[in-house]
């Protein structure tokens, strides 16, 4: 009669050790999340912070009220700010707009609030304040008004909503491409390949072992 001896103490403690270190990674990956949505926050502002540089010099009367005068898609002359705040399992994008303190052709005081106003394309009255006429050029010629001005739209038509429609048409088109993909996160994400090459650590380490990994794996240090 043959018998086999099989020792199931030990092959007990390494599947025991096997099933910690997975429910280690799991619990490491899950504690990694915040880590992760900041490093694409700071990506993704980086990335759209060049996507908006990139097309205001392409199409400059879209966006020039984003940046000082004459200095279109310069990452000096931003008239915004992007920001980012994670919450949950996910990220919240927003911007605010920066006060100019540069000087328009012809004026001798900078724009107030000129982002805000002319990307939401609100009317500007404009009066003398010690002269008793404005003096202004309308399709180069020099123009005298007494009294007061208003700017329906200032900035003009294809300025009003151009700013919110750039950062629309990157998380509409650009986004998954340029910072999910071809920074490598999306490959990364998809393919845990340190679960498997650590796995045989696992008989030694269990819980604690897998906790690291799954938490640098899901940080993603390095990827992007």
């Amino acid at each position: 009669m043959l018998k086999v001896k099989f020792q199931t103490d030990k092959f007990n403690k390494e599947m025991n050790s096997i099933l910690n270190y997975a429910s280690g990674f799991l619990d490491g990956a899950q504690a990694g999340k915040k880590e992760l949505m900041q490093t694409i926050g700071e990506k993704t502002t980086e990335y759209l912070d060049a996507f908006i540089d990139s097309n205001a010099r392409i199409n400059p009367e879209m966006l020039h009220h984003v940046y000082e005068w004459y200095e279109n898609g310069s990452p000096n002359a931003r008239l915004f700010d992007l920001q980012y705040s994670t919450h949950g399992g996910g990220l919240t994008f927003s911007s605010t707009f920066r006060q100019s303190s540069s000087v328009a052709k012809g004026s001798h005081t900078p724009f107030y609030d000129k982002a805000r106003i002319m990307e939401l394309g609100v009317p500007v009255v404009i009066k003398p304040v010690t002269a008793q006429a404005l003096r202004f050029e309308d399709g180069g010629q020099e123009v005298f008004v007494k009294g007061s001005v208003t700017v329906e739209s200032p900035g003009g038509a294809s300025t009003q909503g151009g700013f919110q429609e750039v950062v629309d048409s990157f998380f509409r088109n650009y986004f998954s491409q340029s910072v999910l993909f071809s920074s490598g996160l999306a490959r990364h994400l998809s393919n845990p390949v340190d679960f498997k090459t650590r796995l045989p650590r696992a008989k030694r380490g269990g819980r604690a072992q897998g906790f690291d990994v799954g938490y640098r794996w899901i940080s993603a240090k390095g990827v992007i």
